[in-house]
């Protein structure tokens, strides 16, 4: 009688076994999704990097051949654009966009403008561009026509 009390007892029952399988294949159909979500850091860099070459190409480009250059974002479509180029750059869709720039090199709501002279100087601003807690600002100067890349700290 003991020995089969002990038979008994020293084991995992099959439907024990089963719930355990079933939880760990649940673990991994929904960890991925919860932290798949968001933008990795080296993404986000990547993006900013593209669009301040992409600015400082248009000024080197206006100097070059002597014409006005331009660089177009648009912040719904997460998109920009260049007049020396054909190709449209595309940006993660989760990062999030804003334009500071003059009301007359706005074209609509959600897009604007950066503009460089031939003589290097360009119309200024700032691109905003974020993701999860990160955040950095590409600033033109409106001066020299120079682009920068600095990291916002959120508060």
């Amino acid at each position: 009688m003991h020995m089969a009390q002990r038979m008994r007892s020293s084991g995992f029952s099959l439907l024990e076994l089963m719930l355990v399988v079933l939880l760990i294949a649940l673990m991994f159909t929904m960890v991925p999704r919860m932290m798949g979500t968001g933008v990795s850091g080296a993404e986000l860099k990547s993006s900013v990097r593209a669009l301040n070459s992409a600015m400082k190409l248009a000024r080197d480009a206006a100097i070059n051949t002597r014409r006005e250059a331009y660089v177009t974002v648009n912040v719904e479509t997460r998109e920009f654009t260049t007049n020396f180029e054909s190709r449209t750059h595309k940006l993660n869709e989760q990062l999030t966009l804003k334009l500071f720039t003059s009301q007359a090199d706005q074209l609509d709501q959600s897009t604007a403008s950066f503009r460089f002279y031939p003589d290097g100087s360009s119309n200024g601003g700032r691109v905003t561009v974020g993701a999860n807690e990160r955040e950095f600002a590409i600033d033109i100067d409106w001066l020299t026509g120079r682009s920068s890349i600095v990291e916002l700290s959120k508060v």
